[in-house]
């Protein structure tokens, strides 16, 4: 538009130029060997425009003679480059497509018409061809070439990184991520794969400092940079909680002013004040973060933070979490220990029916046995909720990859992925037998007649001391629950009525006379 214009502009110079000398007329006398000329302004001005021209056509005709060896070499040149990034192009579109063999073929074009280090895709289509046809040690040796190359560096440790993901081997994959990462923090891949390595070192301020980085450059959103970062600052308070307890109060109480719906950074942070005599702080911790998500490690640590208090207190400090989160089943569980702790049985069976109600889990069953044992000793009863326990949905834990851990950890043990693990019911049992949110009516058991002398065998046997398995941690309640199973399955192998959670199997006079051996209560 601009040269346009310009051209406008000098038209218009030159017929302002002539009209100017239109309106004035005059003459030029020119003399020129011996001879005289005499023409008008207007034919003087007309001829030496003339002269101009022609002056400009021949100094043009003579430069494209000059340059023409030059001009038809470049058009031949540009004809050949525009074939070959059509064969390029050609041939990257057949590698996403997982054409090998066309790949290659247009590799080979490509490269004839094109230099290679004026269009390092070559080096790319090479590698991808290879790829396709499988020659792995070929691409990697491709990919290893790239390296050299300032432009192709990146392109190469990415290749190699998924080739060493390929082979599983994920040392070496985080040893091309981590020089990628120093190159280009930007880059998702290799920040990724070096924080796992930093986490898995167990180097929480180098991954801090990734992270950072990683926010920095807009990589992650900021909510997502929070959470890692108190991931990794409750990770470091954990691994310094022995050595420097002070660096890892420092980071306990970040982490929890990060995220401070982190049960885990709330519980840690709340420990190492507590372990400083600053029990209201702690308690303020924990009490916030109840608020946002009931834990029962807050609970746990809630209503024992002052180690003096009596157990009453304990129960006291329980119903004042119930107060903060009503109608919600931790809360209920809470109350219903800390009773059961004090020997308030009444107030404990409320509060653990009320956590059934609200969410029907094995953790309830079981608390709700212990407190029939310790108020009525009714094995009876006890045997049934062990029963409902074993068919219960589980409890919640902290699940990853699955892997189920009782307490939480800041990376995946199986993926080494931070954060992984969640806190949620882990893969329900095959085979549930209770399936709707009503519990199964279960008839009282009556006691049983007095034994004939022919059953003495009977009543050795039912007198005889019952070896209960122990579980590999002590816990009590595991083995009653696998007594509970086992005892299940027995009683429904040997009768034919359905068989009932307590029923111990007894079997007719009849039947107890034709079996040639005898068999046991429970």
């Amino acid at each position: 538009m601009i040269r346009l214009l310009a051209f406008l502009a000098v038209v218009f110079a030159l017929g302002l130029g002539f009209a100017w000398l239109a309106d004035r007329p005059g003459e030029m006398l020119v003399t020129f060997n011996g001879y005289q000329y005499q023409v008008t302004l207007m034919v003087a001005a007309v001829a030496i425009v003339a002269v101009v021209a022609a002056v400009m056509i021949v100094w043009w005709l003579i430069k494209s003679l000059w340059n023409s060896p030059y001009t038809i070499s470049r058009y031949f040149r540009v004809r050949r480059r525009d074939r070959g990034y059509q064969a390029l192009s050609t041939g990257m579109i057949a590698a996403g497509a997982g054409d090998g063999a066309l790949a290659r073929k247009k590799t080979k074009e490509a490269a004839k018409l094109i230099n290679a280090d004026q269009e390092p895709l070559i080096n790319l289509l090479d590698a991808q061809a290879s790829l396709l046809e499988g020659d792995h040690e070929g691409a990697r040796e491709k990919f290893e070439r790239m390296l050299d190359d300032p432009e192709m560096r990146l392109l190469g440790l990415r290749g190699l990184y998924l080739e060493a993901e390929r082979l599983g081997d994920r040392n070496a994959a985080r040893h091309y991520a981590g020089r990628a990462a120093a190159v280009a923090p930007q880059l998702a891949w290799a920040a990724e794969s070096t924080l796992e390595e930093l986490t898995e070192r167990g180097d929480w301020d180098g991954a801090l400092k990734l992270v950072e980085a990683q926010k920095s450059t807009r990589q992650i959103e900021r909510d997502v940079a929070n959470r890692r970062r108190a991931v990794l600052l409750t990770a470091k308070a954990q691994a310094l909680v022995d050595s420097d307890p002070n660096a890892a109060r420092t980071a306990a109480l970040e982490a929890n002013k990060l995220a401070p719906d982190f049960a885990p950074a709330a519980v840690i942070a709340a420990d190492l004040v507590i372990r400083q005599n600053d029990v209201r702080k702690g308690a303020k911790i924990l009490e916030a973060a109840w608020k946002a998500e009931p834990h029962p490690d807050i609970a746990e640590l809630y209503t024992h933070a002052r180690a003096g208090d009596a157990v009453l207190d304990r129960l006291n400090r329980a119903r004042k979490l119930q107060e903060l989160k009503k109608n919600h089943a931790e809360s209920s569980m809470a109350v219903a220990r800390a009773a059961l702790d004090a020997q308030d049985y009444a107030t404990a069976r409320r509060e653990a029916e009320a956590a059934i109600r609200m969410d029907r889990r094995e953790g309830a069953y079981l608390l709700l046995a212990d407190i029939e044992e310790a108020e009525t000793g009714d094995q009876g009863k006890v045997r049934q909720l062990l029963s409902k326990a074993v068919r219960a949905p589980r409890d919640p834990a902290w699940v990853a990859d699955g892997v189920v851990s009782e307490r939480w950890a800041p990376v995946s043990p199986v993926t080494g992925k931070l954060d992984a693990f969640t806190w949620r019911a882990p893969m329900e049992r095959l085979g549930q037998l209770i399936d709707s949110e009503t519990d199964v009516a279960v008839p009282a058991i009556t006691a049983a007649p007095p034994a004939a002398p022919a059953e003495k065998a009977i009543d050795i046997v039912a007198e005889a001391p019952v070896e209960k398995p122990v579980s590999a941690n002590g816990d009590e309640k595991d083995a009653a629950v696998a007594e509970a199973v086992s005892e299940a399955e027995t009683s429904g192998r040997g009768s034919e009525l359905p068989p009932l959670p307590d029923d111990p199997g007894v079997a007719p006079e009849e039947e107890a006379e034709k079996s040639p051996r005898g068999f046991r209560l429970f």
